[in-house]
């Protein structure tokens, strides 16, 4: 029997399986497709060596770039550093104070 993987899913908690978590997950079997198609055509193409440097490069790139973007969170929410200011209007005997 072959290896077998802890996959995690507690109550209201997302799924996670080698530190990627939820829809990360699907992003990194996309991206190990997508350099596995790649590098078999420059393999088939162009020439093994090259295909191997691409199907590495896809592979490493993406799935690098997945937990950078992880980092913010399972939802893309922006998050700006600036200070937001709101006005208060105030009502004082009909009259706006500002």
């Amino acid at each position: 029997m072959g290896r077998q993987y802890p996959v995690y899913k507690g109550l209201q908690r997302p799924l996670v399986f080698r530190g990627f978590k939820g829809k990360f997950i699907y992003y990194g079997v996309g991206c190990l497709l997508a350099g596995l198609v790649t590098g078999a055509l420059v393999m088939a193409l162009v020439n093994m060596y090259a295909g191997v440097v691409v199907l590495a490069a896809i592979i490493a790139g993406g799935l690098i770039a997945i937990a950078q973007r992880q980092k913010k969170g399972l939802s893309d929410k922006s998050r700006t550093s600036a200070v937001q200011v709101h006005r208060v209007n105030l009502t004082k005997r009909g009259k706006h104070v500002t």
